[in-house]
């Protein structure tokens, strides 16, 4: 029989006293630091225990005694259970401030190099509605929130059209309403959930990986065209054929009309058949005149419109005069690389994602640009001292890494080319600050301007500039 686990304490009126990691708050009670979801600075609450090691401990907030004057009332009727904005109860100028000293923290404890004044973060005109791109997961094991649990009620239907709980990777909060996306995203989930329920047609059971109606994909462009991207679980032509049809007249303005059959454990459809039931197999995008073919596979930025204010801060931060040859590296499907090309010699971008690169050439030739060239692979196998050689030693680098950051062996054919300029987009300030520190034995930062392109959350854009020392 195992050790019956201690119950931790309630520690009762603890002011909230900051933000921390992943956008939780930050409390101190005497020597212990307690982390806790969807504080504000300036709550007092009376805080539950979930986990306590020695220097710190994980709690939630059980009663708000006194809220922060700082507070704001969340908009959405799922925050808390959903988990996705953690900072919904958060005015938006606050958000702004603890994400610039989230990055100014990040770059002056982990990178701990000479850094010029950081510059303000450029926040978003729009904090509503600016996804591009959503998500939902069909599940039959929908979850209960604690309010639903402590009811007594019995919940026969658990059906769900939403987003997996975070920790529990079979269940699915049931979502009424997002407010991250324009509310077509909301339309079609719920005619699509209420056409499943209709029919009888089963929902995806995410344990026994079995069920017809698995995950939908919207994406809506700044040019107003839609994607609708439908994945199934099981191959069932006819079926197929009478959703996707109920789909089509319902929402005559859906432009890009998909579907996939993934009989697969994991959701991922990279390395599926995306099948066109109607209109066109892409959407597109506009910056500056430029169009960007949007596939089901490609990544673009998730906010469009700030995603324009982010590309501008690259370009002014390479301060091109038209000679340069520029390295474009993690070029995804080429946005940044096309977005610049006109105000350079040359573009070169590398991206390990065939589909992507695939996707940047016919952009590049879609906008009739000629001085672009886009090679596909890993990164740290591309970008070899011999392949710089080969093409050309860059006058400026454009590096827009994964979360992940950069590779060592990539940092050292980065310090190895010496290019004058190296321009360094990162989604996360942390990994950024480790390579920017790497790269300190060579360069220099003397530029840093964060960018909002997701509001309510924790994430943050930084953009550096480093100049050869």
């Amino acid at each position: 029989m195992g050790r019956k686990r201690k119950e931790l304490p309630l520690l009762s009126g603890v002011e909230i006293c900051g933000v921390a990691a992943e956008g939780k708050s930050i409390a101190r009670v005497d020597d212990l630091v307690v982390f806790v979801p969807f504080g504000a600075p300036g709550d007092i609450a009376d805080i539950k225990l979930d986990k306590k090691k020695h220097s710190y401990a994980e709690g939630h907030i059980e009663r708000l005694v006194i809220p922060s004057s700082i507070r704001v009332e969340p908009r959405c009727e799922h925050f808390t259970t959903c988990g996705g904005c953690r900072w919904q109860h958060l005015p938006y100028e606050e958000q702004l401030r603890f994400k610039q000293q989230q990055v100014t923290d990040a770059l002056t404890r982990i990178a701990k190099i000479p850094l010029p004044d950081i510059s303000p973060i450029l926040g978003s005109d729009t904090i509503w509605a600016y996804r591009n791109k959503m998500e939902y997961t069909f599940s039959n094991k929908k979850w209960l929130t604690f309010e639903q649990l402590k009811s007594g009620e019995e919940f026969p239907d658990r059906d769900a059209a939403g987003f997996h709980i975070q920790g529990a990777f079979d269940k699915v909060l049931d979502i009424n309403c997002c407010h991250l996306q324009d509310d077509f995203g909301n339309r079609l989930r719920l005619f699509i959930k209420n056409y499943g329920k209709e029919y009888n047609l089963p929902f995806y059971d995410l344990k026994a990986n079995c069920g017809f109606l698995r995950t939908l994909m919207i994406r809506i462009a700044s040019t107003d065209e839609i994607m609708a991207v439908m994945v199934f679980g099981e191959d069932n032509p006819k079926a197929i054929g009478e959703v996707m049809n109920a789909i089509k007249e319902q929402f005559p303005e859906i432009t890009s009309l998909l579907y996939v059959v993934n009989l697969k454990v994991n959701d991922t459809i990279a390395d599926q058949d995306v099948i066109t039931f109607h209109g066109r197999d892409y959407i597109e995008e506009e910056m500056e005149g430029l169009r960007f073919r949007i596939g089901p596979k490609s990544f673009y930025q998730t906010n469009s419109r700030q995603a324009y204010e982010l590309y501008k801060v690259a370009r002014e931060f390479a301060a091109l005069e038209g000679s340069e040859l520029v390295y474009d590296l993690y070029t995804g499907t080429g946005t940044i690389a096309n977005f610049i090309a006109r105000q350079c010699r040359k573009v070169i971008g590398i991206e390990y994602v065939e589909d992507a690169i695939a996707d940047a050439r016919i952009n590049s030739e879609a906008n009739d640009i000629d001085n672009t060239l886009f090679f596909a692979g890993d990164m740290k196998d591309v970008l070899t001292d011999d392949f710089i050689a080969e093409h050309g030693r860059p006058e400026v680098m454009i590096v827009d890494p994964p979360r992940a950051g950069m590779h060592q062996d990539v940092v050292n054919v980065i310090l190895n080319a010496e290019p004058e300029r190296i321009v360094y987009v990162s989604c996360n300030p942390a990994t950024q600050a480790r390579d920017l520190a790497l790269l300190d034995q060579k360069y220099r930062v003397d530029a840093v301007r964060p960018v909002d392109m997701f509001p309510h959350t924790h994430h943050v854009e930084n953009v550096v500039r480093l100049t050869k020392k």
